[in-house]
């Protein structure tokens, strides 16, 4: 039979043998005797929870514990949620690898360190290459130098077997990369906002020719259209 760990990870009620306890809520804290702190457990129709063995004296709280655990397992997945998932992505090249793939996985590199990821680059060195291995540290070098604004170099090249290999961390948290759905959208907004600042803008430029009544009016252009008809 397998022992659910939570269940076992937080002391309950009589499991709690310390002399007194501190007891957190709402209104504050107070430190009770454990068996007082009991005794308001089972009035309240609760659990006496200790959230908090290493203090002095130990941190307690009156709650059921059901709902306790149910709260601590809700706060852990808002965290997990919260937290961007580093990946370590791999770029390859060849000892002869020429500029125009060179530029290209540069950018994909760049991309992966700026959401955040770790790079992997490596030089694969096939057959009678290997002899060109001088070739392959320089390349990863300028590979390294060129990141050098979006990632920090972890492990300069090192040849294992027949790979030599660079290891890169970002230098910032990386981003969670927006779908294309919620970009389409902030644009949508952002351009009715421009559309809504110009129509403003622009009524704000119109007024009567006989600038009567209406002429610092901020109205639709429509209406201002009316108005202006009936007054002529």
């Amino acid at each position: 039979m397998k022992t659910d760990k939570k269940q076992t990870q937080y002391r309950v009620n009589e499991q709690i043998r310390v002399r007194e306890v501190r007891i957190v809520g709402e209104s504050g804290s107070t430190v009770v005797p454990t068996k007082e702190a009991l005794d308001m457990a089972r009035q309240q129709g609760v659990d006496l929870v200790e959230i908090s063995p290493n203090a002095n004296p130990p941190v307690c709280r009156l709650i059921d514990y059901s709902k306790f655990l149910y709260q601590q397992k809700k706060r852990a997945k808002e965290m997990k949620a919260k937290q961007v998932k580093v990946e370590v992505k791999e770029i390859r090249f060849g000892p002869q690898t020429d500029e125009h793939d060179y530029q290209f996985k540069l950018k994909h590199a760049k991309e992966f360190l700026e959401e955040g990821n770790k790079v992997r680059a490596y030089v694969f060195f096939r057959g009678r290459s290997i002899l060109f291995k001088e070739q392959g540290e320089v390349l990863l070098l300028r590979f390294a130098n060129d990141l050098e604004e979006v990632g920090k170099v972890e492990s300069m090249p090192s040849l294992e077997g027949k790979k030599m290999f660079l290891y890169l961390a970002p230098k910032k948290a990386g981003v969670a990369k927006k779908s294309q759905q919620a970009r389409d959208r902030e644009a949508s907004e952002a351009e009715l906002k421009e559309a809504q600042k110009q129509q403003i803008a622009d009524i704000d430029t119109e007024t009567p020719a006989n600038g009567g009544l209406f002429a610092n009016a901020k109205i639709s252009a429509d209406a201002l259209k009316k108005l202006t008809e009936t007054e002529d």
